[in-house]
């Protein structure tokens, strides 16, 4: 008898013998549709079991997709039919079975199942049949992630990131990582973590742009993807603490150029999606209409003003429209609705943007930022930022004193406006923002693995 808790544990469900097949012996059920007629050996998990009496229908899983497999009892010898009965939702097992078509089947296809090896026999799966609200499955994330739902959200969120590191390869970029450590701030202190490093204070990355700045004088255009936080105290669906952004930089590139490849690389990105993500896509029963419009039309491109006279004229919106301020959510829901298109909204008020923007003053006398930011229709918001960078010396340090930051902070900085600085262009786009707004998923939680939140950092 186990002395304690944990060995009793640890026996309890500890894993069979069983025979471990090669990688080469193994057939992805992605790929079953290669191999109609034939026998092949699925390695995976059972999420789901129904039995009419001498049959039994096993669902399966093993990562790459989705496939039932069935064992009539007249068929297979007394142990395959007895390990038929006794395997439980979510036990690991490695099914032999021949692939046929099955036009009923979602996948098309179906498993005539000859052997099961039970790996390991899983207790009662605490993820039922039942619904369960939301708060229950991301305390459960670590289990949730098996369900349909977050697979396919998941593998959606794959593609986007191969899609846009295989854009930035075929447009000359180079891949150029930026410290997850920063010494400061690339536009709000107030969002940022602090933290002791050393002997010093020191933050988490809200963005590498500064250093990818940085970067182009030497490489042309650079970009960099990883983990970034912000501290904000925010509970809407829109908001994650720890999430992963994109950030490029061009040397010798305008505005115009910036927004033109960053209509270039969305293209691709919703492209890629629909040919390589149908299955996802069905599983999330997501309408692709505007999605496939998006492929073949231009974007939309307004000025901010323009934007908000637009909504201030339209009598079908009725919130208060202030034009010397950011875009609301209401305005940008409202605007993605009305021309179900991506929309470059230009030119913000420079007061309302961050130090390191071109401005100009125009006709009304507004100081206005060179910069843009894309919003995404289908409720989908901003999805990138970004702006043509100061180029000039003396007006960036006049800006650094204006907003009183410290000049030794942003000294090396400055620098590459000092040594042969180029008119240059950047951007930024959130991964978590667009594969809600390309999944249709209504939470950004569900856009990442195990979601960071101001009341969420388990499991």
């Amino acid at each position: 008898m186990p002395d304690n808790k944990n060995e009793e544990i640890t026996e309890e469900y500890s894993m069979r013998e069983f025979n471990l097949p090669k990688e080469t012996e193994k057939t992805l059920i992605s790929k079953v549709s290669e191999h109609v007629g034939e026998e092949v050996t699925i390695a995976g998990w059972m999420y789901n079991k129904r039995s009419s009496g001498k049959v039994c229908f096993l669902q399966l899983r093993d990562g790459s997709g989705f496939i039932q497999g069935v064992i009539e009892q007249d068929e297979v010898n007394e142990k395959v039919w007895n390990d038929s009965e006794e395997i439980t939702i979510e036990s690991s097992c490695i099914i032999k079975g021949k692939v046929k078509k099955e036009p009923r089947a979602p996948s098309g296809f179906e498993l005539d199942v000859e052997d099961i090896q039970i790996v390991a026999l899983a207790p009662e799966y605490p993820i039922g049949k039942k619904e369960h609200g939301p708060d229950f499955l991301f305390s459960n994330r670590d289990l949730y992630l098996r369900s349909k739902t977050p697979w396919a959200v998941l593998r959606i969120r794959d593609q986007i990131f191969l899609s846009i590191t295989d854009f930035f390869r075929e447009e000359n970029f180079i891949r150029y990582d930026t410290p997850i450590f920063q010494p400061t701030s690339c536009e709000d202190t107030t969002q940022l973590f602090e933290l002791e490093y050393y002997d010093s204070m020191m933050y988490l990355t809200q963005s590498g742009q500064l250093y990818s700045e940085a970067g182009i004088m030497g490489f042309g255009k650079v970009y960099d993807f990883g983990p970034v936080f912000r501290a904000e105290k925010s509970k809407t669906r829109h908001h994650l603490s720890e999430l992963w952004m994109m950030d490029a930089e061009m040397a010798y590139f305008n505005q115009e150029m910036n927004m033109d490849i960053q209509e270039k690389m969305v293209k691709k990105i919703v492209k890629d999606v629909l040919e390589n993500c149908q299955t996802e896509l069905k599983i999330l029963e997501r309408d692709t209409t505007i999605l496939e419009d998006i492929v073949k039309k231009s974007f939309i491109r307004l000025k901010h003003y323009e934007a908000k006279k637009a909504l201030e004229e339209d009598k079908n919106f009725t919130t208060a429209v202030d034009f010397g301020d950011d875009m609301t959510t209401e305005e940008e829901i409202y605007l993605g609705n009305k021309y179900e298109l991506p929309i470059f909204i230009e030119d913000y008020p420079f007061a309302v943007k961050a130090f390191y923007m071109k401005s100009y003053t125009d006709k009304h006398g507004v100081k206005r930022a060179v910069n843009s930011d894309l919003i995404a229709p289908e409720e989908g918001r901003e999805i990138i930022g970004g702006s043509q960078r100061e180029d000039d010396y003396n007006t960036l340090l006049k800006e650094i004193n204006k907003r009183n930051y410290n000049f030794e902070d942003y000294e090396w900085y400055l620098n590459t406006r000092k040594f042969g600085s180029v008119p240059h262009s950047g951007f930024g786009i959130g991964l978590e923002r667009t594969v809600r707004w390309i999944s249709g998923v209504h939470h950004i939680r569900e856009t990442i693995p195990f979601p960071r939140t101001l009341n969420r950092m388990k499991p």
